[in-house]
């Protein structure tokens, strides 16, 4: 029987819902019913039900969702605990925040290098290890073979880095260049960042009128 297509609004929600479960479950929380879960994260109880049926479902009617067991199937259907190797690319202000403030384990990868093409920020240590320059990547990739990069280079060199990274093994992308990666290897997964894109939709929020109460 072919294996059901699950659509990428649903996949897009599982990281929330796991951030959401590992957070109940270190406070100490068993058991909580989808309408509980719902308030929390800000779905209805009936999304929820319906997005983690495109899994198995996972609850039992009348008790609810195991926390600690849903967030470990969740754990496993995102990958998480496979540990793929990751590289940054450019440690400038963005690249040294990443490095040092996303747990890269907690979320599936395990960082192993860091990279930038700025002579005076090789060599110096972060994260608790080397940076190394973009001219050793080469010899890197092929010793360490990381799967993943992390782009936060200038977006008129991120087509070119990203196309030679490619051509030495890496499979995906955390792009924050500011350029809209189409690469030409179309199975390499390119995840485009853009924070602007998020203030925008606030800027659009603001300006729309006030909704009125129904009975003025």
């Amino acid at each position: 029987m072919p294996k059901r297509a699950i659509s990428s609004s649903v996949i897009h929600r599982l990281p929330r819902y796991y951030r959401f479960l590992s957070e109940l479950e270190q406070k100490g929380v068993i058991r909580i019913s989808s309408k509980a879960l719902s308030e929390r994260m800000g779905l209805t109880a009936s999304q929820i039900r319906q997005d983690l049926n495109c899994f198995g479902g996972f609850g039992q009617q009348g008790y609810g969702y195991t926390v600690a067991a849903l967030r470990e199937e969740i754990e496993r259907i995102l990958g998480i605990r496979n540990r793929h190797r990751t590289i940054i690319v450019g440690i400038g202000n963005l690249g040294r925040t990443i490095a040092t403030h996303i747990d890269f384990l907690e979320h599936g990868c395990e960082l192993v290098g860091l990279f930038d093409s700025n002579p005076t920020v090789a060599g110096r240590d972060l994260a608790g290890m080397q940076v190394h320059h973009t001219d050793t990547l080469e010899g890197f990739i092929r010793m360490e073979q990381p799967k993943v990069a992390v782009l936060c280079i200038p977006r008129e060199a991120a087509h070119d880095v990203a196309e030679r990274l490619v051509q030495l093994g890496i499979r995906a992308f955390w792009n924050f260049s500011q350029a809209d990666l189409r690469l030409s290897d179309p199975s390499v997964l390119v995840e485009n960042v853009f924070f602007g894109d998020s203030l925008s939709l606030l800027a659009y929020g603001l300006n729309q009128p006030m909704a009125r109460p129904a009975d003025e």
